[in-house]
């Protein structure tokens, strides 16, 4: 029985490659507030593709923005524990907005994206670096909030505009920079992970970035909503990319270890919980200065109550979210993220345990259709990552 009324029917838009995924036959579904293609071959197949050659994703219901004035990287220092008014042009990092509690309000990508002016030559000009920008990718069913967020926080004399005629697309899998060095030559051949530049392909700008979030070497694509298909049937043309659906994408994401915001990471997390201390810069923690430091610091001098670990489960019946993890008859945690790994042919888990339970092969159990299954603590990731750091 359906208990739909008129003001619970949510509206669900449509992004630019929509009419792109039908017609290479995916199933779509509501999600982030969209229609998203989950699949079109079948979650395994497009996994074990993106792990042997590159798949293509679209992320494009994600929300960019740009961050814009003298005093940006300042400002965003307010909001962010990472140090971002150190970030050099072209470099990106990964970071979160905290709460004044110490939650987390979502976790982004920050790249300073501040442009180079050219000089001129014949009038005797130096070339020079111009107004400082940030762009950031933030998650696409927090965006409004963060949007509101920052809109609130940050002060006027810096300007947020929110990219909404762009679309966004990864490429990810170890042949990914082969297809794309195909297509666009000499383009990525310095880039090494978390770099980004401009480039303009004939007459499409673009933001490449290389980054993603399946474990594998890849890159982020930004490109004008108009000129979204071309760009996919572009990449598409090479024979080692296909289409990948958000399931693929999930699974992989899992397997490398990393959180997946509302799941794993929620305002009732905080950074060191989460084990994402790694987004805590020294001179920002020395320094303070951002929303939710106390608490934070707080957590991190005393220790967290619980840790987010991976899960090793035994059998083939996998754990899924809400599943309650045991040490003995005592409850000590839950899972937020589970399902069957594709690469390990195993279940495996994320989720949060009692911290003198999360050391590496403690012992445990997890509750899945009333059964309780052995399961034992992991080290994250659980497939190494292959980012491309250089030689």
């Amino acid at each position: 029985m359906s208990d739909d009324t008129e003001d619970q029917i949510v509206e669900i838009e449509t992004l630019p490659l929509d009419a792109w995924h039908r017609k290479k036959g995916a199933r779509m579904v509501p999600f982030a507030g969209y229609h998203m293609p989950i699949q079109y071959e079948g979650i395994v197949t497009e996994h074990g593709w993106t792990r042997s050659q590159a798949g293509l994703f679209d992320v494009s219901h994600m929300g960019q923005l740009m961050v814009t004035g003298e005093t940006a990287a300042e400002e965003l220092e307010k909001l962010l524990p990472g140090a971002i008014a150190s970030l050099k042009p072209g470099k990106v990092r990964y970071s979160l907005l905290i709460d004044e509690e110490g939650g987390i309000l979502d976790d982004l990508m920050v790249t300073n994206a501040t442009p180079w002016i050219d000089g001129d030559e014949e009038a005797g000009t130096e070339g020079h670096w111009g107004e400082p920008a940030y762009y950031l990718v933030v998650n696409g069913a927090t965006k409004w909030d963060d949007i509101a967020h920052l809109r609130e926080h940050l002060d006027d004399a810096v300007t947020l505009t929110h990219m909404d005629e762009h679309a966004l697309v990864a490429l990810q899998g170890p042949n990914a920079a082969t297809a794309l060095n195909r297509v666009m030559r000499n383009v990525i051949d310095d880039m090494v992970f978390m770099e980004s530049v401009t480039h303009d392909f004939g007459e499409w700008p673009l933001r490449i970035t290389r980054s993603g979030y399946t474990g594998e070497d890849g890159f982020e694509i930004s490109v004008p909503a108009e000129f979204a298909e071309s760009l996919a049937d572009r990449l598409c043309a090479e024979i080692e990319v296909r289409p990948i659906g958000l399931g693929a994408r999930d699974s992989l994401r899992l397997e490398a270890g990393l959180p997946l915001y509302g799941h794993d990471i929620t305002t009732e997390t905080d950074p060191v919980s989460a084990d994402l201390g790694f987004a805590l810069t020294k001179r920002r923690r020395e320094e303070g200065g951002w929303m939710g430091h106390e608490k934070v610091m707080k957590v991190l001098e005393d220790g967290p109550a619980q840790k987010r670990v991976g899960l090793a489960i035994e059998g083939r019946m996998p754990a899924r979210e809400g599943a309650l993890i045991y040490s003995g008859d005592k409850q000590v945690g839950r899972i937020t993220s589970g399902g069957f790994s594709p690469t390990l042919e195993r279940p495996i888990a994320m989720g949060y345990v009692d911290t003198g339970l999360a050391k590496e092969g403690t012992e445990l159990e997890v509750e899945v259709r009333n059964k309780r299954l052995p399961a034992k603590v992991a080290s994250l990731p659980f497939v190494p990552h292959r980012y491309h750091r250089g030689k």
